[in-house]
């Protein structure tokens, strides 16, 4: 009897192995991503793989070249682009220059005035505005929003300036 219990307690055991191989081979598809976690796949709502076995290859990652790797922070040009000569560039990069110099110029007289009249958040009233105190209000709150926006401009400006090579010889 101990021989048929033993039996029968090995075949339960390979039954729950065997369950259980069954089932680490249901795969399901999430898009583009496969998981054979059950509980993942139903909160995703993934499909069921029905078929063949799947096989996932992860990719690798690409190696650090030396250029890179020293700290060098040259914009790379992307393959099969026309190679610029290094006076053209320097001519495009004064040209590009002076544009966002003269824009700069521009936003900061634009912030001056703005400053002007918005005169430290109690500009002049105009017209309607004596009798109706909230489209004062309204118009003051636009101001500064103006001013804010404007100064957001003049930041970008120069962040893109420094962005550019230092000029040579000027």
């Amino acid at each position: 009897m101990k021989t048929l219990s033993a039996f029968l307690l090995a075949a339960v055991a390979l039954g729950g192995l065997h369950t259980q191989a069954s089932a680490q081979e249901r795969v399901w598809r999430c898009g583009n991503e496969y998981t054979n976690n059950a509980t993942l796949a139903q909160q995703r709502g993934c499909k069921i793989m029905e078929g063949g076995n799947v096989t996932v290859v992860q990719g690798t990652r690409p190696v650090a070249s030396a250029a890179s790797s020293s700290g060098a922070s040259a914009a790379r040009s992307p393959a099969g682009s026309p190679r610029v000569e290094s006076a053209d560039q320097r001519a495009r990069d004064g040209e590009a220059r002076s544009v966002l110099e003269s824009e700069l110029r521009k936003a900061q007289d634009r912030q001056a005035q703005l400053l002007k009249d918005y005169n430290n958040g109690e500009p002049e009233k105009q017209g309607s505005e004596s009798k109706n105190y909230q489209k004062y209000l309204d118009r003051v709150a636009e101001m500064k929003a103006e001013i804010d926006r404007n100064q957001s401009d003049i930041d970008g400006i120069q962040r893109e300036i420094g962005r550019l090579p230092a000029a040579a010889n000027r």
